[in-house]
């Protein structure tokens, strides 16, 4: 069926020179992609016998038949001889070409939805791509054949559109092999199904173009097949031109935070147990990775469940507690005798079952504290894995380890520093993809001359592993305590020492913790 007339102005686009009559009186608009049939009933036909190129391992006789539209998907026999489409026996064949524009290999759609290819694939080109050889200013990547088709009819003809071969999960691998091609337009637009498959696979080839790289935002269509058929032409259009350049992850222009800096930083809401602590640190924030460190001996221990107890006065959370050297009844006790003010840890101590009760009420401690049992593997993938459970099934907002000494023994390998950097790399990926608060404990190394027992400073230089532990937590508390002091005060009273704090900057000694044998309790000395 060919054009008798060409160059006309069309009426509904208002172009002035693409709309062209066929010899049946039908009509196309290559601007605005419109098929006008003629007063008697007939199907558009496009016969393109001299597009057929000889080519080993498929039927070459598929692109001897004429090509006709198919009107239940709103597309032109003009669109489908453009992209080598032919329908016979229910069945439709996708011509795919190689990079010098060869045809050699066909794609096989059954009316299952079930693929057969034929030819040599591995040749193939991202379908259509041997129409727009020259490249260009955009070009648009969608996930399957039809969607070329319909987009390409949307835009009338006028901006390149090409197919991935595989679908979603090998449009990357697809992307990679046309990296050449697609890298002569300034603009590509990654248009693919607007399912969680479909945007997975568009982040991650836009990464392979950097700046170059758009995504399509889909509105309430899932691809462009659904836009042509439901007349939604004009929003397809609209949203493609809207589509935003495409920013890796971490990177973001200043300009998008104009009217968040205008609004003052709010407190934490969330604070430490302790006010001169506080002080200093702003408070307790979510995604942070506090590393707290001592010598042994000296109430890491103490310390860490003052914290969580804290914590769990002031929100109603859920807290996973890992101290993983002693057992979950022994951080229980020492967890409810913070509360009674007794030390029910040790023997004899005297409480009733009312005070215990009590405290789980008041504080609704029933499924708000997650504890360890015994585990076989203390290696980071298996801690994590647990890690993981707690924070996205259970609803665990902060995270106790202790002491992390024990995970680096589990997988070092005879190389600790190494084992160190992994750890700590992983869980301060950990605590930002989950939003966790997560407190590490660590031990020290001894000091030259006096040593952590008979009360020496720490340091960051201090830390097992120093590197790792001081470049990747986000905060570093040193706790330091004179457990050989003649004094009795001296030797119960426990300094707390700011070694890193990224929030803030502000660092040095914080405050002082006095313990109280009878109750077990670390007690704030105001000053």
């Amino acid at each position: 069926m060919p054009f008798v007339k060409l160059h006309q102005k069309c009426d509904d686009c208002g172009s002035s020179d693409a709309l062209s009559y066929n010899d049946n009186g039908s009509s196309y608009c290559f601007a605005c992609a419109k098929f006008t049939p003629s007063e008697a009933p007939y199907e558009p036909v496009v016969d393109l016998k001299e597009k057929v190129v000889p080519t080993v391992g498929f039927d070459r006789s598929l692109f001897s038949e004429p090509y006709r539209g198919f009107p239940d998907r709103g597309l032109t026999a003009v669109t489908l001889a453009k992209f080598n489409v032919v329908q016979k026996a229910d069945n439709v064949h996708f011509g795919y070409h190689d990079e010098d524009g060869d045809l050699v290999a066909v794609k096989t759609r059954y009316p299952d939805k079930t693929f057969k290819i034929s030819g040599d694939w591995k040749k193939a080109a991202m379908y259509g791509q041997h129409l727009f050889p020259r490249g260009g200013q955009y070009i648009t990547v969608v996930e399957g054949e039809f969607d070329a088709l319909c987009a390409d009819q949307m835009f009338g003809g006028k901006y390149p559109v090409v197919s991935i071969r595989n679908g979603a999960h090998g449009a990357a691998a697809d992307c990679r092999k046309a990296y050449d091609f697609l890298d002569n337009f300034d603009n590509i637009i990654f248009c693919f199904d607007n399912d969680d498959h479909g945007r997975a696979a568009a982040v991650e080839c836009a990464d392979i173009f950097g700046g170059k790289a758009r995504i399509y935002q889909h509105g309430k269509h899932k691809d462009a097949c659904d836009y042509l058929v439901n007349g939604d032409k004009d929003d397809f259009v609209k949203r493609w031109w809207a589509a935003k350049t495409y920013t890796p992850d971490g990177m973001t222009m200043i300009g998008e935070l104009r009217e968040e800096l205008k609004t003052p930083l709010e407190e934490a809401e969330v604070r430490y147990p302790y006010k001169g602590l506080d002080d200093m640190t702003y408070g307790i924030r979510p995604a942070e990775l506090v590393t707290i460190c001592a010598g042994s001996g000296l109430g890491k221990s103490t310390f860490m469940r003052e914290l969580v107890f804290s914590i769990l006065g002031q929100t109603t959370e859920r807290i996973g507690l890992a101290f993983l050297e002693e057992t979950p009844s022994r951080t229980a006790r020492g967890l409810i005798g913070l509360q009674l003010n007794k030390p029910i840890h040790i023997p004899n101590c005297d409480y009733s079952p009312e005070e215990v009760d009590r405290v789980f009420d008041m504080l609704n401690l029933d499924d708000r504290v997650v504890l360890w049992e015994a585990w076989g593997s203390n290696q980071i993938e298996n801690v994590l894995a647990r890690f993981r459970y707690q924070a996205k099934v259970l609803g665990v907002r902060y995270i106790i380890l202790d002491h992390i000494s024990i995970l680096v023994s589990d997988q070092s390998n005879g190389d600790e520093r190494k084992a160190l950097d992994e750890i700590m790399t992983k869980l301060g990926m950990f605590c930002q993809e989950m939003q966790i608060s997560m407190f590490v404990v660590s031990h020290l190394k001894r000091p030259e001359g006096k040593g952590h027992e008979d009360g020496a400073y720490t340091s960051l230089g201090q830390l097992r592993g120093s590197a790792a532990i001081a470049q990747l937590s986000d905060m570093v508390l040193g706790l330091e305590r004179n457990a050989q002091a003649e004094d009795e005060m001296v030797r119960n009273t426990t300094n707390v020492r700011v070694l890193k704090n990224r929030y803030s900057g502000q660092t040095g000694p914080a405050t002082s913790l006095m313990y109280n044998k009878d109750t077990g309790r670390l007690v704030e000395i105001i000053t």
